[in-house]
């Protein structure tokens, strides 16, 4: 899968997009052959696919962490199932943050180890029994809609509300992964972050397929606490204007910005760079949480870049409060009727 954007996937489709769309066509089409014939194994415990319908960032990890946040509310425990991407190791392994770094097992893992056990697996289906045997008893999954082999009991979609599809076209022409006909076809709902238009037209499309639509926004945990202050902004993420936007948002004079590529680990020179930088123009250094977990402790002066650099937390809250127990009930609910299916009960 590709993992950096170019810039013309998210603005109107020009001849960029369309002199690569033979090459989309056939990428389009084993993508959708691989999602017909992925999904046979069955899982030992309940599963939820978090996903999205393009390459980058959607919200698809604070999702996830919503979700495991109300799955322990209803008294069960979530493990999250991951491939680790960015991460070195090739062995199931069980996540722990006081431990692992990000080249180790990737950085997403490490966030969503501090809400809840998580594995990461090159194979999901190997990963989903090492969580079960670890006693989870609802297995959330980051990422995986289009390739995984196991069958999903609920299948969310996150979509951004700014981005959107970008220009709708599929890899290498744009930046959707599957076509979308086939990805609504195998969602189960759709969950829209943030109010802008940019993915209205795809939730009206879900919505007379009759997929359930959900809406939430990322909310900050800063506080407001950088209102007014000058800021050198810097991200390694797929949409590190969005981060900037929360920045900003926050209060922040943005006076510089720094972006790399997602999953980015960072040299010496960059890092000097960045608190060169700031302390010779006064600046704050502000990042993400992703980001900061990608500085390895004792890695030359990562750890001064570390504590710096303000991390602006967010997390997702869903317009309806009772949102995520509901996609955890109707989870459970369709992990029953499959295993009745599979003892000839149903």
């Amino acid at each position: 899968m590709v993992s950096e954007a170019p810039p013309f996937w998210w603005t109107k489709a020009d001849w960029r997009a369309y002199a690569l769309w033979p090459f989309s066509w056939v990428y389009g089409r084993v993508a959708a052959i691989r999602m017909d014939r992925a999904r046979r194994a069955m899982p030992p415990v309940p599963l939820i696919c978090v996903g999205n319908f393009t390459v980058g960032g959607a919200g698809k990890t604070p999702t996830a962490i919503a979700l495991a946040q109300a799955a322990k509310a209803r008294g069960l425990k979530p493990g999250f199932l991951s491939r680790g991407y960015g991460g070195s190791l090739d062995v199931t392994t069980v996540v722990d943050p006081g431990h692992h770094r990000a080249r180790d097992v990737g950085d997403e893992p490490l966030l969503l180890a501090r809400e809840a056990l998580t594995v990461v697996c090159r194979r999901r289906v190997d990963g989903a029994r090492r969580l079960a045997a670890e006693g989870a008893d609802v297995i959330i999954m980051d990422d995986g809609f289009q390739s995984a082999r196991l069958a999903f009991d609920f299948a969310l979609l996150v979509i951004d509300s700014v981005r959107g599809i970008g220009n709708g076209h599929l890899v290498p022409s744009g930046p959707v992964r599957a076509p979308i006909s086939d990805q609504l076809r195998h969602a189960t709902a759709l969950l829209k972050i943030g109010h802008g238009p940019a993915a209205d037209r795809l939730i009206r499309r879900a919505a007379r397929a009759g997929k359930a639509i959900y809406v939430a926004d990322t909310v900050r945990l800063d506080g407001g606490s950088l209102s007014g202050v000058k800021v050198l902004a810097w991200a390694g993420i797929a949409d590190p204007e969005k981060f900037y936007r929360t920045v900003r948002e926050a209060g922040a004079i943005v006076e510089e910005t720094r972006s790399f590529s997602d999953h980015h680990h960072f040299s010496e020179d960059e890092i000097a760079d960045l608190i060169d930088r700031a302390a010779s123009q006064g600046y704050t250094l502000v990042t993400t949480a992703k980001d900061m977990v990608r500085l390895e402790p004792g890695h030359g002066r990562a750890a001064e870049l570390a504590a710096k650099s303000r991390v602006i937390e967010i997390e997702v809250r869903f317009d309806d409060p009772l949102a995520p127990a509901k996609i955890i009930d109707a989870t459970l609910a369709a992990a029953r009727a499959r295993k009745l299916r599979a003892n000839g009960k149903g």
